[in-house]
């Protein structure tokens, strides 16, 4: 079972007899919460007010304890409160001021008469957004709430939580500013219209909790008509930090990258993103699998234009049937599907030292413990297990780079190098059960930044002008030789 989730502090107004402490901790025991807080708020004559926190699994068990901790005789459950809805009260998020306006000099400054002079260069010259606005530290989080973490379609407004919690993790890690965009349209040309109309304000577009396969289209289209960055983290930022995983476990086992044979099972938006990112990294064996068995040509069912496109790019020795199938003398397995779908007795028929990354959350598609003596590399979507697959890992530092050199797109290259730039992080700590570097690793993010700006740049996906692209560069080192010779 994963671990508790959440904290829920009990405020009570308690009688002061002897023993009355004890019968509130036996209650709190007999529903196996864990007490990790205990108060006295205040104290009259024959009554004493007691905060006491405790650990919970979720809010079924937390109103069942507290309505036990009501009925008892001497008790009073004067409020119950919890540390989830306490961390999200007004909002996570918020925007603050670089210089300060104290005067009217500073006024002046930073809006009229100054502000003109801005207007007017950007009006000259676009490229100059970049340099004189936020629009060079600005990516929008993008939603329309219909693939929202497990609770599916729960619509744009209820997905702001989650959409201010991502620009949270990109300015904690990636010191990027970034905004909660919310489009109330499942039209996939509706949403790409409306992205499109308000993209001229940042520098990239992270795609969010999108269902697919609309997200495919809508991250296509987008693409073609922005010139700045269009990312869905669903996808590539999952396909990414599992590169990069899997890069290291291929070293513990010893095994070529390009030799390895790869089963995806889940042929969802990370399933089609990772094995096309696998493919763009030099692996030729691929083989998707999903409740239908095998992707394969001739496959009589559940072939959409997806899946009939990965049909034709994957499953080079023709395999048919199901997952033990598909497993057969495999090296690895990823799953991105569902809970309790691997079966231990099916990893008896993959190669030497098989590799086994069971993302879906919270449940694998194999418990770790149950895998532990049939496998050589785990790794799950899970921080209480070794090896956690976090999109945390990619998607600050790529953004951060991709900023950095004012790119005009994101390339398989680009996610190649941070997949590659993560997996250099783990260097001489490498093992089985530490092929991926801690999500809080803030070497993270500045290693994957470098490693995107400079493959960005070498690619020539900079935007003329800007102070990221290589004849900006030039031209400034150039200058600053004229300067040296004109001094001496």
């Amino acid at each position: 079972m994963p671990p508790p989730q959440q904290t829920v502090t009990y405020r009570l107004a308690v009688q002061n007899l002897p023993g009355m402490l004890t019968r509130v901790t036996e209650v709190i025991d007999a529903h196996e919460a864990v007490i990790v807080g205990s108060d006295r708020l205040d104290a009259q004559r024959h009554v004493i007010i007691r905060a006491i926190s405790v650990e919970v699994r979720d809010d079924v068990q937390a109103a069942a304890l507290g309505a036990d901790l009501q009925g008892l005789d001497g008790v009073e459950l004067l409020a119950i409160d919890d540390d989830v809805i306490d961390a999200h009260l007004g909002g996570k998020i918020e925007i603050a001021n670089r210089r300060a306006v104290d005067n009217a000099h500073d006024l002046s400054l930073v809006y009229t008469p100054g502000v003109a002079k801005i207007c007017r260069a950007i009006a000259a010259d676009p490229v100059e957004a970049y340099r004189l606005t936020i629009k060079s530290n600005a990516v929008a989080v993008v939603t329309d709430g219909s693939a929202v973490l497990g609770l599916g379609d729960i619509g744009p407004l209820a997905a702001l939580p989650v959409m201010e919690g991502k620009a949270m993790l990109f300015k904690s890690f990636g010191d990027v500013d970034a905004y909660p965009i919310l489009v109330d349209d499942q039209d996939p040309d509706t949403f790409v219209d409306t992205v499109a109309r308000i993209a001229s304000g940042f520098g990239g577009i992270n795609l969010e909790d999108i269902a697919a396969p609309r997200c495919f289209e809508i991250e296509g289209k987008l693409r073609q008509r922005l010139d700045i960055p269009v990312f869905h983290d669903d996808q590539h930022g999952t396909a990414v930090v599992a590169l990069a995983a899997l890069l290291n476990a291929a070293i513990v086992v010893d095994k070529p990258l390009a030799d390895l044979r790869v089963v995806i099972q889940g042929i969802g938006s990370a399933g089609v993103a990772i094995a096309n990112l696998l493919a763009a990294a030099g692996i030729t064996d691929l083989v998707g699998v999903d409740r239908d068995g095998i992707i394969q040509p001739t496959r009589s069912k559940g072939l959409d234009p997806i899946r009939r496109r990965l049909a034709k790019q994957t499953n080079p020795r023709g395999l048919v049937g199901g997952q033990r199938e598909a497993l057969g003398g495999a090296d690895v397995f990823i799953g991105v599907s569902g809970p309790e779908s691997l079966p231990v007795a099916h990893l008896a028929v993959m190669a030497r030292d098989p590799i086994v990354f069971a993302m879906a959350n919270p449940t694998p598609e194999i418990h770790p413990d149950v895998a532990a003596d049939h496998v050589a590399v785990m790794a799950t979507g899970r921080s209480d297990f070794p090896n956690q697959i976090n999109n945390v890992l990619c998607f600050p530092g790529l953004f951060r780079g991709l900023l950095d050199a004012a790119a005009t797109k994101v390339t398989d290259e680009m996610k190649v190098a941070a997949a590659e730039a993560i997996a250099a992080i783990v260097g001489d700590d490498l093992a089985a059960d530490h092929v991926i570097p801690s999500p809080f690793d803030r070497t993270v993010a500045a290693r994957v930044a470098s490693a995107v700006a400079d493959t960005a740049r070498r690619q020539g996906h900079v935007r003329p002008g800007s102070r990221g692209s290589l004849e900006e560069e030039a031209a400034a080192a150039a200058h600053a030789s004229a300067r040296r010779r004109i001094a001496d």
